[in-house]
């Protein structure tokens, strides 16, 4: 078991264990969209509030993890949104679709913007960031998006899934990343 000080003292092997765990569990959340939340609106309805209850405890965790101080506030700005969107998709469990897509939207802005300016301060920490600062913009991008077109008969629960199947990409990625950084590091050491 990885202990909170073991993972300060290796901050990129505890980056690279939790992108690797956000990834698994963002495929997973995307194969139940896909799978059942589509077909069955309630059901997409609470993967929704589930998703970013996920990201507070991945928050938590990052901010455990993570060395460079200069970063806490965007983790705790991330935090907060995270848990306002789990209460905002908490409430609309009933509300219309277009309802729920905006609230997607605003979430998914915030935390873009949030994400990218993490990338940005840890690019000069360490490697691996670029697919965090990519994902980010991304993001900011798809939220922007998701508010605008909430009402088009294209905007569905699979259209967040696929969204969010990127997302887990970026974080396989960085995780990939991270891991050949350190055997590169260990090799030269």
């Amino acid at each position: 078991m990885t202990t909170a000080a073991s993972l300060k003292a290796f901050p990129q092997q505890g980056l690279r264990n939790l992108y690797f765990v956000r990834a698994i569990f963002s495929a997973i959340w995307v194969t139940l969209m896909f799978m059942v939340g589509v077909s069955r609106p309630q059901v997409g309805a609470w993967l929704l509030v589930i998703y970013p209850a996920w990201d507070v405890l991945a928050t938590l965790i990052e901010l455990r993890v993570q060395a460079d101080t200069r970063a806490q506030l965007a983790f705790y700005l991330n935090l907060a949104s995270s848990v306002l969107a789990t209460i905002a998709f908490g409430a609309a469990l009933y509300a219309d679709l277009p309802t729920r897509i905006i609230l997607f939207g605003i979430w998914a802005l915030a935390a873009g913007l949030i994400q990218l300016s993490i990338g940005l301060i840890r690019r000069r920490q360490m490697s691996g960031q670029w697919a965090i600062i990519l994902s980010g913009a991304q993001s900011s991008l798809a939220g922007i998006t998701f508010i605008l077109m909430a009402r088009s008969t294209d905007m569905g629960l699979q259209t967040l899934a696929g969204y969010s199947a990127v997302g887990a990409v970026y974080f396989l990625i960085s995780a990939i990343r991270l891991t050949l950084q350190a055997r590169s590091a260990a090799r030269a050491a």
